[in-house]
């Protein structure tokens, strides 16, 4: 397997405000674009050529990858004028493969930061037959998720919805979000229309008799959707708890990136990243948390498990505890924004004992 498609074309509304001003797969994440990463890991995998299905902001992507020689990677762009879904953005960059009708094509979605043996999973493709092969991963708590129940071979029997009951949990075992598919697979999606391989491919193949082969990877997974998560997730690169060959170097809890300016006395942990130009004053604490490019954190403010978008202000004395600051925002001295709160890009808080809670923007 040389070429692989990355499906990056969402609009990242869960993520908001974070992606207000840049899609989904190009937040930074652990100092780099979270779609650096992922090119990454392919590349590591022999993947040698990808293409970027894009929509929302595709104008962004090319500027910074290019060609991709600077990865290693021969890439291509292609964007969608309405969005088509995941099989439609599929069908949509057929054209563009190089490989032929019985090559297996390695397929990811950009919002996901894993651990996949993303060899084991074509080694699988490869040595069942199979048309599609599925990275499946178990979870404690798959109610929010669609199930994929396999034989014992690892055969897919089933693609189920979200379950409502406890008796509908019959597996633990959910749909990853990478797949191998053999090339003539993406051929026959219907052209110029949406599809979603979840809801309609997928279901379609199975009730033709087609082989889906399910292949558990209970490695590192994360879906990076919420703006906690994402957080999370770049803090876990940091600490080496998720795998990348991207991360631009780590000093034990914390990245600051080149350019960035941290007081002496500032204290960082919990796998925070300071971005470019960046400024940490004295006395702050900053946990578990990323400072995008250019913010600025005042003396003696508290950032816990937050993001505080490109060029904001977060003021002195305040905290932060799971807060996310959108872009270009000002939060005054003396506030105290908790639990989920997002303030929208450039908004202005002034300094004041007054306390917000979840859900004010």
């Amino acid at each position: 397997m040389t070429e692989a498609i990355l499906l990056v074309g969402g609009k990242g509304t869960r993520l908001r405000p974070l992606t207000v001003n840049t899609p989904k797969p190009m937040v930074p994440a652990a100092g780099v674009p979270f779609l650096t990463h992922q090119l990454a890991r392919a590349r590591a995998a022999g993947v040698e050529h990808v293409v970027l299905a894009t929509s929302y902001l595709a104008e962004v992507f090319e500027p910074y990858f290019g060609d991709g020689s600077a990865l290693g990677l021969q890439l291509e762009y292609v964007t969608e004028r309405e969005p088509l879904g995941t099989g439609g953005a599929l069908r949509n960059v057929a054209s563009r493969l190089h490989s032929a009708p019985g090559d297996p094509v390695l397929v990811f979605n950009g919002d996901i930061l894993t651990g996949l043996d993303i060899a084991a999973l074509v080694g699988t493709h490869r040595t069942s037959g199979a048309d599609v092969s599925l990275h499946l991963t178990r979870v404690p708590d798959p109610r929010a998720f669609g199930l994929v129940p396999t034989d014992g071979s690892g055969r897919v029997t089933a693609f189920l919805e979200k379950p409502q009951t406890p008796e509908e949990i019959v597996t633990d075992q959910i749909n990853a979000g990478a797949y191998v598919f053999t090339r003539s697979v993406i051929d026959a999606i219907p052209g110029g229309r949406p599809v979603s391989v979840e809801r309609e491919t997928f279901p379609g193949l199975l009730a033709e008799g087609a082989h889906l082969q399910g292949m558990v990877d209970s490695t590192y997974w994360l879906d990076l959707g919420t703006p906690h998560a994402f957080v999370r997730g770049s803090a876990d690169l940091v600490l080496g708890r998720a795998p990348s060959p991207a991360v631009p170097g780590r000093h034990g809890e914390h990245l600051v990136v080149a350019g960035a300016d941290v007081a002496p006395d500032a204290k960082l942990t919990g796998g925070t990243v300071v971005g470019a130009g960046a400024r940490i004053g004295p006395g702050a604490e900053v946990e578990g948390s990323t400072v995008l490019e250019g913010a600025v954190v005042e003396p003696g403010a508290v950032v816990r498990e937050s993001l505080v978008g490109a060029g904001a202000r977060i003021g002195e004395r305040t905290v932060l505890d799971r807060a996310v600051i959108g872009d270009g925002a000002d939060v005054g001295a003396d506030n105290e924004l908790r639990d989920g709160i997002r303030i929208w890009c450039d908004a202005r808080i002034p300094a004041a004992s007054v306390r917000f809670s979840a859900d004010c923007t």
